[in-house]
């Protein structure tokens, strides 16, 4: 990943934008096997296409192995949205990899960024035509046949056999994990809404979505609780670390690059001397407030249709909450009524 061309967010090689890896080794894996980074099917007579994340980062491994990493304390293997899954389902495979091949000293880790989706029913069953109205499950049912997908071997014994499919969803995938990952995730993500049939664009939003959209918040927190190492703001979008705003969102008052640093030495000194967690140092980060954009430091919000940017009282009035009528009959300014509901009390 050169220096003079830089990337942004966790990629990029600039302290201000990426405090704590700025001078790392970074490599970019492109996605082009679309298939969550499980693929193991060659392209044959049977099959005009080819599948193969699972072992495009086996050879990456091998491949960097020779340009310097054998001599590495550290292997951060991160990613975002299907990347973000891509990491779940492949980090543990990574970390054995590197111990076959005789490199027991390098610690494996991963950082899940938007990959964290639920199997939760739709807000409107649709059939299963296309990869945006097929529900979760379903599309991975297919997929996962489709690619020959591999999933570790931790988590497959489980589920019966031909359930496989569960292995791609973190909540269910996590406990089987054996090495240290940070899961990121917006409470309210843009693709888990997409695929849920739930569809923010031009008209506002009826109450029975509204109502669906703060249950997701729910559900999500609760799969959340017992990560050790999570971040999760209430707001409304898609993917983080590698976005140049990726330091300005706080859950808690933490930034992301402050709970990464403080998840990274806290693995740092349980491999000294076993000890519980650093002082001051937070890394369980979970919004507690209620719907979209409680969260202050959420980033801008555009309309999907005109590409304008809303503020959080445009944007609540947009979702059909009529914030200007509650603020009036709490005898409030709705700035004040806004301050209050975003208030973690």
């Amino acid at each position: 990943w050169p220096a003079t061309r830089g990337g942004t967010g966790i990629l990029s090689s600039q302290p201000e934008e990426n405090p704590h890896w700025w001078n790392a080794n970074m490599v970019f894996i492109p996605y082009c096997s679309s298939d969550v980074w499980s693929g193991a099917s060659s392209k044959s007579e049977k099959n005009e296409y080819a599948f193969m994340g699972a072992l495009i980062i086996q050879e990456v491994i091998k491949e960097l192995v020779g340009k310097g990493l054998s001599t590495a304390k550290v292997l951060l293997l991160a990613g975002s949205s299907a990347g973000g899954t891509g990491v779940l389902l492949n980090v543990d495979r990574v970390a054995e990899q590197l111990e076959e091949m005789g490199y027991q000293g390098i610690q494996v880790r991963g950082l899940a960024d938007s990959g964290w989706f639920l199997d939760n029913k739709q807000y409107r069953r649709t059939d299963c035509i296309d990869t945006i109205t097929c529900a979760p499950t379903e599309a991975i049912r297919r997929g996962i046949r489709y690619w020959n997908g591999i999933v570790p071997e931790r988590c497959k014994l489980q589920f019966k056999e031909g359930e496989e499919w569960n292995c791609f969803f973190g909540y269910k995938i996590y406990p089987t994990l054996r090495c240290p990952v940070f899961v990121v995730q917006w409470l309210f993500d843009e693709a888990q809404l997409t695929v849920d049939n739930v569809h923010l664009t031009g008209q506002p939003v009826q109450e029975g979505q509204w109502l669906y959209i703060q249950n997701l918040g729910r559900e999500l927190r609760n799969t959340l609780k017992d990560v050790t190492a999570s971040f999760a703001p209430a707001c409304l979008s898609h993917e983080i670390i590698t976005r140049n705003h990726w330091t300005d969102i706080q859950v808690k008052g933490t930034s992301l690059p402050r709970a990464l640093h403080c998840w990274d030495r806290s693995l740092h000194e349980s491999n000294k001397n076993g000890k519980a967690p650093l002082k001051g140092c937070p890394i369980h980060l979970i919004d507690s407030c209620p719907w979209p954009h409680c969260n202050p430091s959420c980033p801008t919000i555009r309309d999907q249709f005109t590409g304008q940017e809303m503020n959080v009282i445009q944007f609540l009035m947009h979702m059909g909450f009529d914030v200007q009528k509650m603020a009036q009959q709490q005898g409030l300014e709705p700035s004040k009524l806004l301050g209050m509901l975003s208030s973690d009390n």
